[in-house]
């Protein structure tokens, strides 16, 4: 795995490996600000210098470049955090209703909860200190309060909700 493959698997992969170019391309620049300088003083204003200052110019264009989509993409990241967080907010509040309409205890509650973020049996009777009978006791209370017939049918009413809008590309309801 390189540097950048590693940069671009972690979190914020893509404003990292931006920052990075961001910060060589600033490196690159501030040389080659300094030696054109430094040749301006010994030499004057020779082809070389002009050639030098054209591709440090444009060098700086594309930091200053870089800098934009690094703070768009920021920008952008930030809003889809917060779209993810209000979407999980949301989703927790209607599953706390749908519980509330079930009349679910606090105890079929926990296993329900538990139960829609894919746990099976034994992991929710470990999670829950309990004996796998009891969870598959809660979990047969928790279906007929539900009036459906398993776990599949359980998650798949959340999920409904989820696609009540239709799958991309579907025309409009009438």
């Amino acid at each position: 795995m390189t540097f950048l493959s590693g940069l671009k698997d972690s979190k914020g992969g893509r404003p990292a490996v931006l920052a990075l170019v961001v910060l060589l391309q600033t490196s690159a620049a501030v040389f080659f600000v300094a030696n054109a300088l430094a040749e301006w003083g010994e030499d004057g204003l020779g082809p070389q210098l002009w050639m030098q200052a054209l591709v440090t110019l444009a060098l700086i264009l594309g930091v200053a470049l870089g800098a934009s989509e690094l703070r768009r993409t920021l920008s952008h990241q930030q809003d889809q955090d917060a779209t993810i967080a209000k979407a999980s907010g949301e989703m927790h509040q209607v599953v706390q209703r749908q519980f509330d309409t079930w009349q679910l205890s606090r105890a079929e509650r926990d296993v329900a909860y538990l139960a829609l973020k894919g746990l099976d049996v034994a992991e929710i009777a470990a999670a829950r200190r309990a004996a796998p009978g009891t969870v598959r006791a809660q979990l047969s209370a928790i279906y007929g309060k539900a009036g459906i017939s398993g776990r599949a049918q359980f998650a798949a009413h959340f999920v409904e909700d989820l696609l009540a809008e239709g799958l991309p590309g579907d025309p409009p309801p009438v």
